[in-house]
């Protein structure tokens, strides 16, 4: 198969991931195996930023790799942090010359790394993460090689987002059934209370929520009670 056809085939993996079973982790291993395949480099990584805005890393085409980026993180040094502080691209041909992450450049050359590139894997203004790519030799990516690579780590990003986007969808359809459930709950418990104690819904209502205030429950929990016949409707008096 041509880089070509390699590379065509990637983006449709990487665009496909409304399927149900989506896995984020083996999304991002494939990437960074992929990226092993389409360009002059000899290993990558990737790692994403959590709730709290620090990178973990997620992903790694080799052992060698994994453990430089989980060095990185541990120093808060090297080119993957860097990229993601920054939000734009990071490249450094000559590892061993270089004097800018002095720890990280130690453990890069006895991993056997001579040059690096970190892209940033954003969306707009927002960085959700770095691409790392690393070389076993000097010199930077031929410009085709940085296209590709910058085009994947958009790529990934659009995926990851638009994961995130149907998540946050799906748990808001499942809170906003829950409060559909739970108003229905209420207005049952409103009116066995207002034939019970021959009230009207208004005041039903209220004797509900002040009993949940009282007792720090939710008004839905003490509704579901009085339906069930848990909660004597004298006690809510």
């Amino acid at each position: 198969m041509t880089r070509e056809a390699e590379l065509s085939r990637t983006f449709v993996e990487m665009a496909d991931t409304l399927v149900s079973d989506f896995d984020v982790i083996d999304f991002l291993h494939n990437l960074a195996g992929r990226c092993v395949e389409l360009l002059d480099v000899d290993a990558a990584g990737l790692m994403l930023a959590d709730q709290g805005g620090n990178l973990r890393v997620l992903a790694s085409s080799s052992e060698q790799a994994r453990l430089l980026e989980l060095f990185e993180v541990q120093a808060e040094e090297g080119p993957c942090l860097e990229c993601f502080r920054t939000g734009a691209p990071v490249i450094e041909e000559r590892i061993e010359t270089s004097d800018r992450w002095p720890r990280f450049r130690e453990r890069a050359l006895d991993a056997g790394f001579r040059a690096v590139q970190a892209e940033p894997m954003r969306l707009r203004d927002q960085v959700l993460g770095a691409l790392n790519l690393f070389r076993t030799k000097e010199g930077g990516l031929p410009a085709e090689d940085i296209s590709i690579s910058r085009a994947l780590a958009g790529v990934a990003s659009i995926g990851l987002i638009q994961e995130r986007a149907l998540r946050e969808a799906r748990v808001l359809a499942d809170q906003l059934q829950t409060a559909l459930n739970n108003r229905v709950i209420i207005e049952q418990a409103k009116g066995v209370l207002a034939e019970r104690m021959a009230m009207d819904m208004s005041a039903a209502f209220e004797r509900l929520r002040r009993y949940a205030r009282n007792h720090n429950r939710r008004l839905a929990q003490v509704a579901r009670d009085v339906v069930d016949g848990v909660l004597p409707s004298s006690h809510l008096r």
